[in-house]
């Protein structure tokens, strides 16, 4: 397998995660989304359908969108895909990364780090962010990980841009579930901090 990503993409990082907590054998090829799309690496841009990182190449077929890709390598390995009544919830849980916490955590990193917005534009991205916080939060105090059977995708998928919250201005301490939560992930064999496992030097496969 070859995986395109890119420093600072928690997209990216959540197929990195995976396939080193999977102890999957890969190839980690590092893109610079600082240049511009036809200056890319010509073989990402030709499997790269939306022009985007994280690209997947399984069996010389490109896989697209992060969360297809984790899908598709719980399904390929058999791995962190949970008992098989937890699909449907762990499907939920994936829409539910896309739709809330995958877009307000990641857009007011951004902001906070590179691209200032106006102060009503990062008042809406702070209050979206305390809104999934707190669902987040809410749901791990019932269960250790997001599914009962242990780690599966869901938790790949929800944690992967907290690991920089504080980058955000919010604190893992004040939500001592998911600290807790991050806690475990963090104490998983293979586990790796994305900016290590996104860094720019390609790394060995599965290292």
């Amino acid at each position: 397998m070859l995986l395109y990503g890119s420093t600072d993409s928690g997209h990216s990082y959540k197929v990195r995660s995976f396939l080193l907590l999977s102890g999957t054998a890969h190839s980690y090829q590092w893109i610079d989304l600082g240049t511009p799309r036809s200056e890319r690496l010509a073989a990402f841009v030709a499997a790269s359908k939306f022009g985007e990182v994280p690209v997947l190449i399984d069996d010389g077929i490109a896989h697209c969108q992060s969360n297809a890709i984790l899908m598709h390598l719980a399904q390929r390995t058999n791995a962190f895909r949970g008992h098989g009544a937890e699909w449907r919830s762990i499907l939920e849980w994936l829409s539910w990364e896309a739709n809330r916490i995958g877009f307000s955590a990641p857009n007011l990193r951004f902001s906070s780090l590179w691209e200032p917005q106006p102060p009503d534009v990062l008042a809406y991205l702070r209050k979206r962010v305390l809104a999934d916080l707190q669902t987040l939060d809410e749901a791990l105090s019932r269960t250790e990980f997001l599914l009962p059977s242990g780690p599966t995708i869901a938790d790949i998928s929800c944690s992967a841009y907290l690991f920089w919250l504080s980058q955000t201005g919010f604190a893992e301490a004040d939500y001592p579930h998911i600290e807790r939560w991050l806690g475990l992930l963090r104490a998983l064999p293979g586990w790796m901090h994305p900016d290590e496992a996104m860094r720019p030097a390609p790394l060995a496969a599965g290292t």
